[in-house]
């Protein structure tokens, strides 16, 4: 009986493999036939927003980094001055 119960689970877990394999098909089928329906612009208007994106990130790092290390200097500054 109990290679029953394992043959069974085993076949369970075969199933449910086969089933996950056949959803992600499914998935990436559609993914496919959804690249294909989108006209090309698109995407290069989506990528050019993700770019001015980026760009917006990294300016805006530049001008935190940029407040930090004037802050920094500032306060070595006064405790230079508040030392003599």
């Amino acid at each position: 009986m109990n290679t029953d119960h394992i043959e069974q689970e085993a076949r369970d877990a075969m199933a449910q493999q086969r089933q996950h394999e056949e959803h992600l098909h499914k998935s990436m089928l559609s993914r496919s036939q959804a690249e294909v329906d989108t006209p090309p612009g698109s995407h290069t208007a989506e990528e050019a927003r993700e770019s001015m994106i980026e760009q917006r990130q990294q300016e805006e790092q530049l001008q935190q980094s940029m407040r930090s290390r004037s802050a920094a200097e500032v306060g070595l500054s006064k405790d230079k001055s508040s030392q003599t």
